[in-house]
């Protein structure tokens, strides 16, 4: 076993004046590991088995311990993986005043921009969609469901609506929407977002990487053609710890 994770969880060898619940001192320890350094985002931990031994506490303790650490976002866990040091999620200042994709926006920052499909596909449309993307009895729409992601750290899901009478085939998206858009012309000028406060639901919280009840944004964004046509309704969660929407406000006259 490396010494480093030896070091780490020999609760058992501080000083026996110090008092506490074996399990803080245990998250203590990994915690103060994490800010030194000394583990790093993306480290994987031993099993509970293991830190057990190391540490010479019952695989209770050692469980209580993670589930601190995971409730401050200190560790993650995945299943079917194990448990791992967080990534700290970037901070992305998204201004307000511009209209881009998800694509657009990391790499202009030198990021690289990831899909996860969760839906893709033509469907008939829901009440909400019929009204928000104006549609005549008849008309499908295709839905385009993905986890956005940024260096394979998740920050977003996204869910768009489109009539198919702009994009007939959901097979164009590879990467960006608005790209598909513009082979046929229909690109967005202009958007009207509405942005609110949420506790992200299980669900959600599972595909961000983050504990149900964490908190997220809501954003409902409809994209309009220079006609004014509706083009695009899109429905989105975001992390809250990674996204700040930013506006530039001007003073008009008296």
């Amino acid at each position: 076993m490396d010494k480093r994770l030896q070091s780490i969880f020999a609760v058992r060898s501080e000083p026996s004046g110090e008092s506490g619940p074996l399990y803080l001192k245990l998250r203590g320890r990994v915690a103060r590991a994490v800010s030194d350094g000394v583990l790093v985002g993306g480290d994987a931990l031993p099993s509970e088995r293991d830190i057990a031994e190391l540490a010479d506490v019952s695989r209770v303790t050692v469980r209580k311990a993670v589930q601190h650490l995971v409730r401050d976002g200190i560790l993650v866990q995945r299943h079917g993986s194990g448990t791992f040091v967080a990534k700290p999620a970037p901070r992305v200042e998204q201004p307000l005043s511009r209209l881009t994709s998800f694509t657009e926006d990391m790499s202009r920052r030198g990021w690289n921009a990831h899909s996860q499909w969760l839906k893709r596909g033509l469907f008939s449309p829901s009440p909400e969609e019929i009204v928000a993307l104006g549609l005549a009895p008849g008309d499908q729409v295709v839905r385009i469901d993905r986890l956005r992601s940024a260096d394979d750290l998740p920050l977003a899901i996204e869910r768009a609506s489109i009539s198919s009478r702009m994009l007939p085939d959901p097979a164009l998206v590879e990467t960006s929407l608005y790209a598909a858009l513009d082979l046929n012309g229909y690109r967005p000028v202009r958007a009207i977002q509405r942005i609110s406060a949420a506790n992200l639901g299980e669900e959600d919280a599972h595909l961000l990487q983050v504990e149900p009840g964490d908190a997220g944004l809501r954003i409902e964004r409809t994209s309009y053609l220079e006609s004014g046509r509706v083009v695009e309704f899109t429905r989105s969660v975001y992390r809250g710890d990674a996204y700040d929407f930013v506006a530039e406000l001007t003073i008009g006259p008296n």
